[in-house]
């Protein structure tokens, strides 16, 4: 079986949702196929800050937003990123693992992460910016991989 989740969310915990559901059904011996685009590319971004070629707008952009998983902020209740830590401080005592966590068992179970190429364009995150692993792709793509699965889903 076959499953594909678009992380469209830059939310931390929408994010997390995401990864749990893919570990899970890798775990389970499923195919997984996350695509990654607009805000939730924010996720797959390195946290360091990476030299990029870029116009005005695109640096703004990359100013602007998060820079990895751990920066990410929550859908709701953030308080300026209050809301982030307290949420991480118990993932750690309910001994959940953080997401970068989460992002390296997906690799480690062979999850394939697609970035979605219109997205980068657009949001003006380059490649180096990203993290390893990954594979870049337009939508088109995406479709192939989801007539192929018995689950879709959209985060």
């Amino acid at each position: 079986m076959k499953k594909t989740i678009i992380v469209f969310s830059g939310d931390l915990d929408r994010v997390l949702a995401a990864f749990v559901i893919a570990n899970g059904a890798a775990a389970m011996g499923d195919d997984v196929v996350m695509f990654f685009t607009f805000w939730g590319l924010n996720s797959i971004r390195r946290p360091e800050k990476v030299s990029a070629k870029k116009g005005f707008l695109q640096a703004m952009f990359g100013w602007m937003m998060p820079r990895g998983a751990d920066k990410l902020g929550l859908s709701k209740m953030n308080f300026g990123g209050l809301g982030a830590s307290m949420m991480k401080i118990v993932m750690r005592q309910a001994r959940v693992d953080p997401l970068p966590e989460m992002i390296k068992t997906a690799r480690e179970q062979g999850i394939k992460m697609i970035a979605c190429t219109m997205s980068m364009d657009v949001m003006g995150i380059t490649r180096e910016e990203l993290i390893d692993g990954l594979d870049f792709a337009g939508v088109a793509s995406y479709l192939g991989e989801a007539d192929e699965a018995n689950v879709n889903l959209f985060i």
